[in-house]
């Protein structure tokens, strides 16, 4: 009898533990396949079923529609690109601002995301790559590369409608309410990206397009806050 509870206990001390968090935590070995990508040495079976931890961080963020109506005035767009770039010309910053909101009122644009966007692409106005101020061009059009720098506009009026005109392209297929200003609107699928996370990998090859908008929106909605809290403890 000794011989066989002997065996009866060996056999349960090395039974493996076979359930899918077991297998998680023993086969989550990696081995760099290139310089930015990991890849598992062993594949979890098909049918195995792991619910991942998740946290409030690791959500995305809500779909954004590009059409719609803005929330922040010119003022508080000003304040804010100004804070972010102390170097920048309130005066042209209001006019920019003005033209924002003007422009993407008439087309049904959401002046926020618009607003937004430009910041993303022009570092706030800080420039810098091959899009340079003297072009009026405040979204990257056309610029693809030193031999292609980008389109120029006549003025910042145009500059500002050619954005919003191409933004309206990307998220509705309703026609324009002003003459087409920017000439590579040929290039856009009508109706491709309803909302801001369509933008990426269409308007730039950039994955992260979407959340970089996102991110300066967030700080945008963060600062008209703030600038209302404090003026609300001013006041009293």
């Amino acid at each position: 009898m000794r011989p066989l509870i002997f065996l009866f206990l060996l056999c349960t001390v090395l039974t493996p533990d076979l359930t899918p968090e077991a297998h998680v935590r023993r086969f989550s070995i990696t081995s760099k396949d290139s310089a930015n990508e990991s890849m598992p040495i062993f594949v979890m079976p098909e049918d195995t079923k792991v619910v991942p931890e998740t946290s409030a961080e690791d959500l995305s963020a809500p779909p954004r529609f590009i059409m719609g109506k803005g929330e922040i005035r010119a003022e508080l767009l000003v304040s804010f690109l100004l804070n972010e770039n102390n170097d920048a010309d309130r005066e042209f910053t209001e006019l920019l601002a003005g033209f924002y909101i003007a422009e993407a009122e008439i087309e049904g644009v959401n002046h926020d995301i618009a607003f937004a966007q430009m910041c993303l692409e022009t570092g706030f106005l800080r420039f810098g790559g091959f899009v340079v101020p003297e072009m009026n061009n405040f979204c990257g059009l056309g610029a693809i590369g030193p031999e292609e720098p980008g389109i120029w506009f006549p003025s910042v009026e145009i500059g500002v409608r050619a954005h919003i005109q191409h933004l309206k392209a990307y998220a509705c297929v309703q026609p324009m309410q002003r003459e087409l200003v920017t000439p590579r609107y040929r290039f856009v699928r009508r109706g491709s990206a309803p909302v801001i996370q369509g933008l990426a990998g269409s308007w730039a090859a950039d994955t992260l397009y979407a959340e970089k908008i996102e991110l300066i929106l967030q700080r945008l909605y963060s600062f008209r806050d703030e600038y209302l809290s404090t003026d609300g403890k001013n006041r009293n």
